[in-house]
C-alpha cells in the first residue's frame, strides 16, 4: 500500500483514533487480515469470523510490528475504530485507488475467472508493474485487500470479481472502479443461490454497467447472455470467441497428446501462433479474453501470442499436472467445481490420457460434490456421471455423500457397470482404492467443490509416490 498516516486512514474510513500517541505515524507495510502475515509497518484488519475474532490478536500483531489495528472497538493498543471493519476496508481501497493512476481491469464469469485473471496478469506484467488477485480473493474482503497492495508504481490492477447475489458486483465495482470490464460466461455455478441463469446474467452484467464511457467492455461473443450485455454499457465493446464478428478469435484449434491447445490468434492487427502451456481446450477461450484486454493496453498480436505461449498457472489446485516417478499422472483440479468446469476438466482428462491409453494406461475421474446447485443438483450430478461414460473415461470414483451417489448412479445408468464406476464414502477410502489400483501410464483427475477438500487425495497420491521412491 502507499504510505498513509493514521490520521489519513481514520479520515478515509470514517473512524476514530484510540490509544494512538502520534496521529502522523505512517503505515508503510501491507494491510492484512491474518495475524501470521503481519510485518513491520503493517495495518491489521480485525475481522470477526465464525471461529476467530481478529480483535483477540490485537496486542500480538502490534508486538509483531503492526502500526495499528483497524477495529470495531478499542483494543488497548493503537487502533482506528470504525463501525464496520469490512466496509472500512472498502472505503480505504477507494481512497488509495483515487490517488493512483493504475488502470483497473475487472473480470467476472461463472467459470474460468481465476485462470483468465492469471493469464491477464502475466501478459500485463510485460507492460509494467501489475497487481492482481491472489487465488480467488474476489469478494468484499479479498478485493479491497488486493487493491490495497497497489503502490505508486503500479500500472495495472487486475481484479477478479465473484458474486453470490444481485448487487454484489455493483458494490465491488464501486470500491475499485474499472476501466476495462471482462465477462467470460454465464453458466450454472451458484445457480441454487441465484435461481436461474438469467439472474446470474443480471448479476454478472453489473460489471459492464459500472464502466465509464471511455472504458472497454470485453464480452464473450459465443455466450448469448454475455453478448446481450453490450446493451447494458456505455463503454466501447470488443467481442472475443469463435463467432464471425468477434474481433479477437482463434482459428485452427488443435489439442496435443498432453491436452494442451494450440491455435492461430487472429486480431484486427494480424495473426500469430499460440501454443498454450495450460491443460484443456477450454483455456482457448480464456486466452482470447486475455488477448483482448492486453491488445487494448498496447500489446501487439505477436507479443500477445508469445506471452500466452509462455504463461503458466499462478493459482493452486487448478489443473496442476504432476507426473509421478512411477509414470502415473495426477491432475489436481480440486479448488472448485461446477457443471461447466467439470465437463471441461473431463474432456481435458480424456485428451491427456489419449496417448497413454495406447500403451494400456487408464483415465481416472475422481469426482466429488458440486455445491450450490439447488434444485438442479440431482440432474447436474447425474449428467456429469453420464458424460464420463460417454467420453469413455476408464474409471470413475465418486467421493462423498448423496451428491456423489447421484453422480455414480448417472454413470451406472449410462452403462458403466462392474468396476468401471464406484462410490466411496470419503477421501480416505478413495486414497486406499487408488493406491492399490493405479499403475504406470494412468492419468488421474481429482475435482470437486472447494468445501469437499479433495485436494487431499491428489496430495496423498503424490506423497505416497515420493515415499516409495525414497524407500527404494
Amino acid at each position: 500500500m502507499i504510505p498513509l498516516t493514521l490520521a489519513e486512514i481514520a479520515y478515509a474510513t470514517g473512524g476514530s483514533m484510540h490509544d494512538i500517541p502520534d496521529r502522523e505515524t505512517r503505515v508503510t507495510g501491507p494491510v492484512v487480515r491474518d495475524s501470521r502475515e503481519v510485518e513491520p509497518g503493517a495495518l491489521f484488519a480485525a475481522l470477526s469470523g465464525e471461529r476467530v475474532d481478529g480483535h483477540d490478536f490485537a496486542a500480538q500483531v502490534v508486538a509483531a510490528g503492526a502500526v495499528a489495528v483497524l477495529a470495531a472497538r478499542p483494543v488497548g493498543v493503537p487502533a482506528i475504530v470504525v463501525d464496520d471493519v469490512q466496509a472500512a476496508l472498502g472505503k480505504l481501497a477507494q481512497h488509495v485507488l483515487g490517488r493512483l493512476k493504475a488502470t483497473v481491469v475487472a473480470l467476472t464469469g461463472s467459470t474460468g475467472k481465476t485462470s483468465t485473471k492469471d493469464l491477464i496478469a502475466q501478459l500485463l506484467e510485460r507492460l509494467g508493474p501489475t497487481v492482481y488477485t491472489l487465488g480467488s480473493y474476489n469478494n468484499e474482503i479479498g478485493l479491497p485487500l488486493t487493491a490495497l497492495r497497489a503502490e505508486e508504481s503500479t500500472r495495472h490492477l487486475v481484479l477478479e470479481m465473484g458474486a453470490r447475489g444481485i448487487g454484489h458486483i455493483s458494490y465491488l465495482a464501486s470500491l475499485t472502479p474499472p476501466r476495462i470490464g471482462l465477462v467470460l460466461n454465464v453458466g450454472t455455478a451458484h445457480i441454487g443461490e441465484f435461481g436461474g441463469r438469467e439472474q446470474i446474467a443480471r448479476a454478472k452484467g453489473e460489471l459492464v454497467e459500472s464502466l465509464p464511457a471511455d472504458g472497454l467492455a470485453v464480452l464473450n461473443a459465443d455466450d448469448p447472455l454475455v453478448r446481450a450485455m453490450a446493451t447494458r454499457t456505455k463503454a466501447r465493446v470488443v467481442l472475443f470467441g469463435e463467432a464471425e464478428d468477434a474481433e479477437v478469435s482463434a482459428e485452427n484449434v488443435r489439442v496435443g497428446d498432453r491436452g494442451q491447445a494450440a491455435f492461430t490468434l487472429r486480431t484486427p492487427s494480424g495473426c500469430s501462433e499460440v501454443t498454450l502451456r495450460l491443460y484443456g481446450e477450454h483455456h482457448v477461450s480464456n486466452a482470447l479474453a486475455a488477448a483482448a484486454v492486453a491488445r487494448e493496453l498496447g500489446m501487439s498480436t505477436e507479443e500477445i501470442a508469445t506471452a500466452l505461449s509462455e504463461a503458466g498457472t499462478l493459482s493452486r489446485w487448478r489443473m496442476e499436472v504432476t507426473e509421478r516417478p512411477d509414470g502415473v499422472t495426477v491432475i489436481n483440479d480440486a479448488y472448485n467445481a461446477n457443471p461447466d468446469s467439470m465437463r471441461a476438466a473431463l474432456r481435458a482428462l480424456v485428451a491427456m490420457g489419449s496417448a497413454s491409453r495406447a500403451q494400456g494406461g487408464r483415465t481416472w475421474a475422481v469426482l466429488g460434490e458440486m455445491a450450490e446447485l439447488g434444485g438442479e443438483s440431482l440432474a447436474e450430478h447425474d449428467a456429469v456421471g453420464r458424460l464420463a461414460v460417454r467420453l469413455n473415461v476408464s474409471k470413475l470414483v465418486a467421493v462423498g455423500g448423496v451428491e456423489a451417489a447421484w453422480l455414480q448412479m448417472g454413470a451406472y445408468n449410462e452403462g458403466s457397470w462392474g468396476e468401471e464406476s464406484v462410490h466411496v464414502s470419503d477421501a480416505e477410502a478413495a486414497i486406499d482404492l487408488l493406491r492399490s489400483e493405479l499403475r504406470a501410464g494412468d492419468v488421474v483427475l481429482v475435482k470437486a467443490s472447494r468445501a469437499v477438500g479433495l485436494e487431499r487425495i491428489a496430495q496423498a497420491l503424490l506423497d505416497s509416490a515420493e515415499g516409495e521412491v525414497a524407500a527404494r
